[in-house]
Order: C-alpha cells, then sequence, then structure tokens
C-alpha cells in the first residue's frame, strides 16, 4: 500500500499578500512524482484554529508522515526544527486576533517534545540539494511552534497513530515579500528543500554528522 505525506502550509499572515510555506507546499505538490501520495492542507494562522485544521487532515488522511510548514520573516535558510516548546507567547495577535502570553499550548504537557522527523538527515539531504538550511533549536512561540507542539503532542497521545513521523521545517519569506537585501530565499529553492525532506522521512535514512559539522 502507497505511503502518505501530509504537507501544510500556512496563510498569509502579518500584513503580507502571500505565505511562502503555503506557495512551496503547493509547488511540491504540483511536482510530485514519487510512488507516495502528497496530500496538502492550508492552515489558518490562528492558535486554535490551525490545530483544530491539522486535526481534521490527520483523521481525514491517516498519513504515515506529516510535515507542517512554517515561514519564517528574518531567515535565509530552511530550518529543520528539532525541539516545539509548551508555551505561546504572541508578539503579534494570530488572524483571528487572539494574542495569548505566556500560556500553554497544552494544560500540564512536557515542557517541550522533539521533532519525530530524522533531522540530521533531513538537513543533509536539503544541503546536498543545494539549498542552504540549518537545524534549529528555537520555533519561536507564535502559531507555528503552537502546531508543532499541538501535532507532536497528538502523535504521542493517540494509539491510533502508531509510527507517524511528524515535524515542523521553517522556509523563509520568498525575496517578492521582504525589501532588497533583506533576509529571504527564493521560493522554489525552498520547494526543491521541502522534496528534499520528504525523501529523508520516507526513505528513512539516519544521519549521524561528526561534531562539530552543524552549521
Amino acid at each position: 500500500m502507497s505511503r502518505t505525506v501530509l504537507l501544510t502550509g500556512f496563510e498569509p499572515f502579518d500584513g503580507q499578500v502571500a505565505n511562502a510555506s503555503w506557495d512551496a507546499v503547493r509547488a511540491v505538490a504540483q511536482g510530485w512524482d514519487r510512488d507516495e501520495q502528497v496530500v496538502v492542507a492550508l492552515l489558518p494562522v490562528s492558535f486554535r484554529g490551525a490545530r483544530q485544521r491539522l486535526r481534521d487532515a490527520v483523521r481525514e488522511h491517516a498519513p504515515d508522515v506529516v510535515v507542517l510548514v512554517g515561514e519564517a520573516g528574518g531567515r535565509s535558510a530552511v530550518g529543520v526544527e528539532r525541539v516545539a516548546l509548551n508555551v505561546i507567547d504572541a508578539r503579534i495577535p494570530d488572524n483571528d486576533g487572539s494574542a495569548p502570553v505566556d500560556v500553554p499550548v497544552v494544560a500540564g504537557g512536557p515542557t517541550a517534545l522533539l521533532s519525530g522527523l530524522p533531522v540530521k538527515a533531513c538537513l543533509a539531504a536539503v544541503r546536498a540539494a543545494g539549498v542552504p538550511a540549518e537545524v534549529s533549536n528555537t520555533a519561536g512561540t507564535y502559531v507555528c511552534n503552537a502546531t508543532f507542539y499541538a501535532l507532536m503532542h497528538l502523535l504521542a497521545c493517540s494509539p491510533g497513530l502508531p509510527g507517524v513521523r511528524g515535524g515542523l521545517v521553517h522556509v523563509p519569506r520568498d525575496v517578492a515579500q521582504v525589501r532588497p537585501g533583506e533576509a529571504s530565499l527564493p521560493v522554489g529553492q525552498s520547494a526543491v528543500a521541502l522534496r528534499a525532506v520528504l525523501g529523508a522521512c520516507l526513505d528513512g535514512s539516519e544521519i549521524t554528522m561528526a561534531a562539530g559539522s552543524e552549521a
């Protein structure tokens, strides 16, 4: 039976007219030519709504791998996120106007949950594809991190989802979204990076990089 990947991106926020995460996700889906099935979902930039939409998509598609993709302003490299924190501290309101400060994503949940993706294998695959990448140890405290934490908590606590891998990758804003000279990455390169991440997850490779080799 063919495996299924659930790949999600976010809608625009913070005054932007586009979101590089969703543009890159759509590009991956349109160019997908492997045997596995890729399904995509657009998540709202909403602390409550993104979590619910994600749960619905997981329930509907029963994926083997879930890769959340978020947009990270100020970055110029794709970030494979290592850890989700159980805290929301919104610097700006979400698209519903909600701006929680210092509240947990899941009351009583662990302080942090690690990504279920093969982080170093994903990093190596993206770099091998010619796209700048890094392992990130902070996914922020906004909607991306909250959704990431909610996903990892869901996978850990749902007996009906054994063996499902999940995690978060941040892509930079596209060059069209920023002023000249500001950190960005063409969305086409972000799509190449995401395809490499999916390949690393689906091919099951695990890579332990030598100490000091991580950027």
